[in-house]
C-alpha cells in the first residue's frame, strides 16, 4: 500500500515557505497536516514491516493505514482546492499579490 501524492514534499515546503513571508495561514496548516499523514502513513507501513505479535496487532497498523490514506487524498485535494480558489500560481506555488500582506519584520 502506497500513498498517491498530488504535491511533492518540495512543493509543500514551497506553500509553507509562502505562508511565512505573508500572513496567510490557511494553505500551511493544510500543508502541515499533509505532511504529518505522510509521516504516519510511512510509520504505519514500518509497523507492518515487522513481525506482528498478533493478527490484531497487523489490523490495527492496516486499519490506521487505510484511513491515513483516505485522509491524505481529502486533504490533499482540499489544498489543490484552496490553491485554485484563491489563485496561486501553479506553476511558481506562490501566494496570488492580491492576498499577500507582509509579515511585519521587527
Amino acid at each position: 500500500m502506497d500513498l498517491d501524492n498530488k504535491f511533492t514534499a518540495l512543493q509543500l515546503a514551497i506553500i509553507n515557505e509562502q505562508a511565512a513571508l505573508y500572513t496567510c495561514a490557511c494553505p500551511v496548516h493544510i500543508s502541515m497536516q499533509i505532511s504529518n499523514l505522510r509521516k504516519l502513513f510511512d510509520y504505519q507501513k514500518a509497523c507492518m514491516e515487522m513481525p506482528a505479535e498478533s493478527d490484531v496487532h497487523l489490523q490495527v497498523h492496516q486499519r490506521i493505514a487505510e484511513v491515513t490514506k483516505q485522509t491524505h487524498q481529502l486533504m490533499e485535494q482540499c489544498l489543490d482546492e484552496i490553491l485554485d480558489m484563491e489563485g496561486w500560481d501553479r506553476a511558481k506555488l506562490e501566494m496570488p499579490a492580491g492576498i499577500r500582506t507582509r509579515v511585519v519584520q521587527n
